[in-house]
């Protein structure tokens, strides 16, 4: 098991990694809206919110050496499922092979962030 880490995402804020690997899976921890460069969420609505969450598994994807083609399953939590339709359209823009989901409201996220996603994807 290999633990992934980029400095181009946020580091952890908990006791956990960006992402592990396991044989040829990667599987991301939860990513939010947090700007690696400043530590902060610095979006205030679901679209710009999502996008940041977006490039941040883009980031710890790309340093597992594998990337949004090969995602097999992402898990979404939105804070507000009215966000749904606002949401899909910026995750549609990243995730275009459609791989298997799960997209859930939950009571809060950390840092009263608006959504997080984690994803699996597999690796050559």
């Amino acid at each position: 098991m290999e633990k992934i880490y980029t400095q181009n995402a946020p580091a952890a804020i908990g006791p956990y990694s960006q992402a592990v690997e396991a044989g040829n899976v990667v599987y991301t921890s939860g990513q939010i809206a947090i700007v690696p460069e400043t530590g902060n969420i610095e979006a205030e609505n679901i679209q710009g919110q999502t996008e940041q969450v977006m490039k941040n598994l883009q980031a710890v994807l790309q340093a597992a050496g594998t990337d949004f083609s090969r995602v097999v399953k992402t898990t979404c939590f939105l804070a507000d499922i009215a966000d749904f339709g606002a949401f899909n359209e910026i995750y549609g823009k990243y995730i275009t092979e459609k791989p298997a989901r799960s997209c859930v409201a939950v009571k809060d996220l950390p840092k009263g962030a608006l959504v997080e996603v984690e994803v699996i994807a597999v690796t050559d």
